[in-house]
Formats: structure tokens, sequence, C-alpha cells
């Protein structure tokens, strides 16, 4: 090889890690304004629902209170029973419903993973299908009420999220491309069943998957409040979302109706309805816990994210 051919070499060679190294800084600094696009909101958020009204209402907002006020939570809270009840209602139907919803998943995208089901492909065309098509509302609504008869239960909040067919088929491309088949194959010649095999083995090697997927659904049942709207009415189990839903069209309301709102006055010249910053105090209320949540998915998450992608 002469001399000529190897300082070609050595300058293509230092062009891609100069063209690499610039690549990379591009990439960090468009992640770095987009973290602070997305982090300034809520920040925005907390300092206006710890702000005053008033101020709020002459200043605009502001990133920091002109003028500290917890008349928004004091708002929220007085009446406590019922924000206390719809807690416990929000995280009853969060935790049982993405456990509930994660078995059957994977006990639906488990078989269809395997090539030795005859009929895995009928199955696997049967939950795309519903990707494709949906029956509607009405249909939705008349089958959970009049069919099923689950009006006012809490079931009828988590039994729409228990079958997702795009987490179905991302849990079965995670089976298919990173359980080997020898795996299984070495199991089965050991003696191990098919529970035993899928209990025992895929699933702790699923951990990233079903990390993702239960943090994906988590974030469904926590956030859901149209459920609520349709199937839920004002005596029966109310999540915290559809109780600050309400809560935000009845200050809608009042702020809209002078005549309602000096009734109120009349009755209670000491009432002081906040309206922008109470608004954002029932987004942090209805944001907090999933914030704690996600730091303990956050390891699997990025791992899951990346099933199916094409390995070089």
């Amino acid at each position: 090889m002469t001399t000529t051919t190897l300082r070609r070499k050595r300058a293509k060679t230092y062009s891609v890690s100069e063209v690499s190294r610039g690549a990379n800084l591009a990439i960090n600094i468009f992640f770095w304004f987009y973290t602070v696009a997305c982090v300034l909101p809520l920040l925005l958020i907390l300092a206006v629902s710890f702000s005053d009204e008033q101020r709020v209402q002459l200043n605009g907002y502001k990133l920091w209170p002109e003028k500290f006020s917890l008349g928004a939570y004091d708002f929220l809270i007085k009446d406590w029973r019922p924000i206390v009840e719809s807690y416990g209602v929000s995280l009853f139907v969060t935790i049982v419903g993405t456990f509930v919803a994660l078995a059957i998943m994977t006990l639906y995208a488990y078989p269809i993973s395997r090539r030795d089901f005859k009929h895995r492909g009928i199955f696997t065309f049967i939950m795309f299908f519903t990707i494709l098509f949906n029956s509607g509302l009405v249909p939705f609504y008349l089958t959970y009420k009049q069919g099923l008869h689950l009006q006012d239960t809490m079931l009828v909040l988590m039994m729409p999220f228990f079958v997702q067919a795009f987490f179905v088929l991302l849990i079965r491309t995670f089976f298919q491309n990173s359980i080997p088949p020898a795996l299984m194959e070495s199991a089965k010649i050991d003696g191990a069943g098919e529970l035993r095999t899928f209990f025992q083995i895929v699933l702790p090697l699923s951990l990233p998957v079903l990390a993702s997927v239960g943090l994906l659904c988590t974030m469904n049942l926590w956030n859901d409040w149209f459920n609520s709207l349709l199937f839920i009415s004002p005596d029966g189990p109310m999540s915290i979302q559809f109780r600050m839903y309400r809560a935000l069209l009845d200050i809608q309301y009042l702020s809209s109706n002078s005549q309602a709102y000096s009734a109120i006055m009349q009755a209670n010249p000491n009432f002081r309805m906040p309206s922008e910053t109470a608004r954002m105090a029932m987004a942090v209320v209805g944001i907090g816990p999933i914030i704690f949540v996600y730091p303990f998915f956050q390891r699997y998450f990025i791992t899951g994210l990346t099933v199916g992608a094409v390995k070089g």
C-alpha cells in the first residue's frame, strides 16, 4: 500500500469523525431546545397556580409568581372529601386496570408470536383489523350500557383499555425478535410445559416491553375522562380527571353568567372565585402522580421503544 493511499484513508477517517461530531452536536442542541420547550409549560403552569388571581388577570402569566398565593388550591380543597374519593377511584382504576391489561394483552400476544401456532395468522389479522376500523361511538356506548350493564361501575372505566391492538402487536414483535426460539426449545426438552416456559422464561426476559406498555397504559387510564363522561352519573365513582373537568365547566359557567355569580356573592360576600389560577391548579393536581411514576419505568422505556428496530 503506497503512502498516498494511506494519506487518503486517514483524511477520509478524519472527515467522517468531524462530520460525526458535528451531527452529534446538532442533535444534542436540538434535544436541549426540545427539552426546554417541554419543561417550560410545566413550570409556567406551576407558577401560575401559585400566583394571585388579580395579578394574573392584570399582568398575564409569569414564570415566577409576582405575588404568591394559595387561593387556587384553597378553592379546590374547600370540599376535600370528593377529591380524595376521586383520587382513590383513579388510583384503583389505574393500578388494577394496568395489571389486568398487561396480563390479557401478553397472553394474547404470546401465542401469535409462536411460529408453531397454527392459527396465529388469523388471530393477528383480527387484532390488526381493529386498528384500521372501529365500531363507532354509538355501538360502543350501547354495548357497555345496555349490553353489559356496566354504567356507574369502576369496571367500565377499565374494560375499554384491557385490549389495545397496537400494544398487542408491539409485545408480539418483542417476543418474536428478542426471545430466541432455541431457548424455548431447550426448556421444552428439559420438561417445561407451556405455562412454565411463559412465566419463568418469557416474562422475565420481556421486562423492557412490559414496562413500556405498562407506562403507556397507566397514562391512558389516569388521563381518561371521556369514559366517565359517557357512563358515570353524578352519584357514581368519579375519577379525578373527570371531577376536575366538571369543576372547570362550573368555573366557566360562573364566569360567563353574571347573575349566578352575583347570587353566590350575595350568599357569601367573602367568596372570590379564581379562574385562571384554578385551571392551572387543576392541571397540577391531575398530572402530579404521573410525574412520580415515570422514573420507575424510565430504565426500561427506551429499550421498549426500540422494539422491532432493524439491527445492523
